[in-house]
């Protein structure tokens, strides 16, 4: 796994510009060297804000959308539609005003589908075994771009500390009893996660500054799952000032005045 890099801009609205910034780059260079491009998309302020402010750039034309795939991080099992749900911040915020391929919008599917959670994770893992490449060496695709919130507790999509799927080695768990609302989720595992290509951990704010600490340190994922959000290429740890309050001196790169 990669060595993690901290870029650390002036406040939460300019990091959710430069992390759109990064990503339509990203995506850009991607595309033009290979044909498509996958990004793993994450819920949370910060992350509804970058996808926001993708969709008031200009520069988003220049990613080609229909050659995009889209993934989640994790999900709310809760019914299509409904305003808690990653997926429903990310249409609003994004995917409703860019012409994807409906074909490449891969859903985590809530209680709506007919499925319990334990068939909605087995179902998203069998489309990430079918998107999966021989050049992957995997059961899951090696995604250009994984982007992660992280919470006050260092939990990461849904995976919270001390909990049964930070030992679970199959792509996508179904989560019971998360500490926070609502209780069951679908995440992908730290192994997905780690097959990632790059792996950008996105925070803003103080109650934040705690978590990023702990990630960046020598802690165990277990306790700290955000000490496990590593890319097989690329890490970057992307903080407001206020979240990179408790790093070390000399850690994060200030990247804005």
């Amino acid at each position: 796994m990669s060595v993690p890099n901290v870029v650390v801009h002036r406040d939460g609205d300019v990091l959710a510009k430069a992390v759109a910034a990064r990503i339509i780059t990203r995506l850009v260079d991607v595309q033009s060297a290979k044909g498509s491009a996958s990004l793993v998309l994450t819920g949370g302020t910060v992350g509804h804000a970058t996808l926001a402010a993708i969709a008031a750039t200009p520069a988003r034309d220049a990613v080609d959308w229909h050659r995009l795939d889209i993934w989640w991080g994790d999900e709310r099992f809760l019914p299509a539609g409904d305003p808690e749900r990653n997926e429903t911040g990310a249409r609003k915020a994004l995917l409703d005003h860019v012409e994807l391929d409906p074909e490449r919008v891969h859903v985590m599917r809530g209680p709506d589908s007919g499925m319990s959670a334990e068939e909605s994770a087995e179902s998203y893992a069998a489309e990430l075994r079918k998107a999966a490449r021989p050049e992957d060496h995997g059961p899951v695709p090696n995604f250009d771009v994984m982007l992660l919130g992280i919470g006050p507790d260092a939990h990461v999509a849904s995976l919270f500390p001390g909990m049964p799927a930070l030992y679970d080695t199959r792509p996508v768990v179904a989560v019971h009893g998360a500490p926070k609302p609502p209780p069951t989720r679908i995440s992908l595992t730290l192994p997905t996660i780690q097959a990632s290509r790059e792996v950008w951990v996105v925070a803003a704010g103080e109650e934040k500054s705690g978590a990023v600490r702990l990630a960046l340190s020598d802690s165990g994922p277990v306790q700290v799952p955000a000490a496990g959000a590593r890319g097989r290429g690329r890490t970057l740890f992307l903080l407001d000032r206020t979240a990179a309050a408790k790093l070390p001196p000399g850690l994060g790169r200030i990247a804005s005045p």
